[in-house]
């Protein structure tokens, strides 16, 4: 495992795995870190391939510095570009859940970076269905105290801040024109109850792009980790590849 330093301050845990390119490099989701199935398992074929690899936690997440409750979606996504900064030419994002968010502000930002792009179970503006899902303690709780607990079918309640809330606002992708000249695989369950497939239908109706296809999985969930849901994610980097 290495570190960088990013020009916030911040400390990034990452791996590296050198190879040839365009480099894959793979986004996490809310609270979850670079150990997980999805991005080892894209580790191991990259592997295989010879193909160059990225894997990092976000500051507050894994390895990395900081706390979670510190972070939101614009210091997040200021990580992932400061990660994707390791590496030369053209990148494949690779997405899940938040990382799908993060992908497409950095597809938005810096297309000239991106050759291809695969969204897993993608959640982009999550934090505007939170705020909407609240009920009204929940939000005067967020607005007085700035943190309310929002319970996770992962473990203990994820502590949400009033300034991912806020902060989210400024990072919409839905509300804006979205041009992905870039070849665009969508990934998504139908049995997701953390993304249901609607969300994934508005992103691939509102995205603006000649090759974009959205694969629906009768029955994955959001994890979407199964043997065949992996070899499906497999198919897609190799897709836009």
């Amino acid at each position: 495992m290495q570190h960088l330093d990013t020009p916030a301050g911040r400390r990034i845990a990452y791996h590296l795995t050198e190879g040839e390119g365009p480099a894959v490099v793979f986004l996490g989701g809310f609270r979850s870190d670079m150990e997980g199935t999805k991005a080892l398992f894209l580790e191991e074929w990259a592997r295989e391939r010879g193909r160059a690899f990225l894997r990092f936690d976000y500051s507050g997440h894994g390895a990395s510095s900081g706390a979670f409750e510190e972070g939101a979606i614009g210091d997040w996504a200021e990580d992932a570009e400061a990660a994707i900064d390791l590496l030369e030419g053209p990148l494949v994002l690779v997405g899940s859940s938040m990382g799908g968010w993060i992908s497409l502000l950095l597809a938005r930002g810096r297309p000239e970076r991106v050759a291809g792009l695969v969204t897993i179970a993608a959640a982009p503006d999550f934090t505007v269905e939170m705020w909407e899902a609240f009920s009204q303690a929940q939000r005067d709780e967020l607005m007085e105290a700035g943190l309310t607990l929002r319970p996770s079918d992962y473990g203990d309640p994820y502590p949400i801040t009033r300034r991912l809330i806020e902060d989210g606002r400024s990072h919409l992708v839905l509300t804006h024109p979205l041009a992905l000249p870039m070849p665009v695989r969508m990934l998504q369950g139908t049995a997701d109850t953390d993304v249901p497939q609607h969300r994934a239908l508005a992103l691939l109706d509102h995205a603006e792009g000649e090759d974009i296809r959205l694969t629906l999985v009768k029955g994955a969930d959001h994890r979407f980790s199964t043997p065949a849901c992996l070899q499906l994610i497999g198919e897609a980097v190799a897709e836009v590849s």
